[in-house]
């Protein structure tokens, strides 16, 4: 270990070899106490008590980063976060992951130093331990990342529980990350709150678990848009949601980049994806401290299946981001 921390920065992952590479990304790990085989064997072993919930995201060099756009640092945050979000929306509490890592030959060894520093801080805040993973070459930088959690003894909260009557509630922020978004790809670097919250998303940890204890019907996180999501759940569960537009202010960071881009900012609000809020289904009543109620629930009418509206009407714009092309 001592010799893979004397290494220079500006050597290159073709100069050091796959073993530095695996000891810098995995250096300094905290061991856990339900870890009690952490990297290093063929395989990580974790103490386990009832179901095991699982989860995997991909992340892609120019399709969910561009280096250009994020350090080092915030794309290890992003892997992590984005992950551990989708178990938080199962009502879990998230324990370990495991990581992916593909980069090309030419990547220096001070990139993966940054991005290892990134992937232990995130894991810190979100309460997990990076327990193993594996290393390859690729043309782009890649990183596959696997959480696994449990449930402390509660159901999990699937997408199909919503009910008529329910309301809707957001935990976290929406449109800042496509707010970030419109403005990195025109060239700014400002309003720097947005371009923050694009490079590494703010996940409400423990929320999910709070939702759960608190009976969610339904839960989903926000990645691709709230009305793409909340589609998943109207679906799932063959209902209609229907949102309130007063129910969303647009904070000052979203009026200044509607303002200079033309972009409708309630547009960013309700489609924008990548932040990563929680957005669950309650009796009414039941709602967390702290979530904040956007809508309701109703049943599906004679004329319209499920689906989700605004003020009763269908949104004019794109639900969400498909990554393959088709607006949903």
């Amino acid at each position: 270990m001592t010799g893979v921390a004397a290494l220079p920065g500006t050597a290159t992952l073709a100069e050091i070899g796959e073993q530095a590479v695996i000891a810098t990304l995995t250096a300094g790990l905290p061991p856990a106490a339900d870890v009690l085989v952490g990297p290093g064997d063929d395989g990580a072993v974790l103490e386990v008590a009832g179901p095991l919930v699982t989860s995997l995201d991909v992340l892609v060099e120019n399709v969910h980063f561009k280096l250009g756009w994020s350090d080092p640092a915030d794309i290890g945050r992003k892997a992590v976060a984005v992950n551990v979000a989708d178990l938080e929306a199962m009502g879990a509490r998230a324990t370990a992951v495991v990581l992916g890592f593909s980069a090309p030959p030419h990547l220096q060894l001070r990139f993966v130093r940054e991005l290892t520093a990134g992937l232990h801080a995130e894991c810190a805040a979100a309460g997990v331990s990076l327990v193993g993973g594996d290393v390859t070459r690729s043309r782009d930088l890649t990183l596959s990342v696997t959480v696994l959690g449990g449930l402390e003894g509660r159901p999990p909260v699937l997408r199909s529980g919503a009910r008529p009557g329910d309301v809707v509630a957001l935990r976290g922020r929406t449109g800042w990350a496509a707010a970030g978004l419109a403005v990195l790809s025109r060239g700014f670097r400002s309003p720097r709150a947005v371009v923050e919250a694009q490079r590494v998303p703010q996940v409400p940890y423990g929320e999910g678990a709070a939702a759960a204890q608190a009976g969610a019907t339904a839960m989903v996180d926000v990645s691709d848009g709230l009305l793409a999501d909340l589609g998943h759940v109207a679906s799932a569960s063959g209902v209609v949601v229907d949102l309130r537009r007063d129910a969303f202010e647009v904070p000052e960071p979203l009026q200044a980049v509607s303002a200079a881009t033309g972009a409708d900012p309630y547009d960013l609000l309700l489609t924008g994806g990548e932040d990563h809020a929680l957005a669950a289904t309650f009796a009414a009543g039941a709602v967390p401290e702290g979530w904040r109620v956007v809508g309701e629930v109703r049943a599906v009418g004679p004329d319209a299946g499920a689906g989700v509206l605004v003020d009763g009407r269908t949104w004019p714009a794109a639900a969400g981001f498909d990554h393959f092309g088709a607006a949903r």
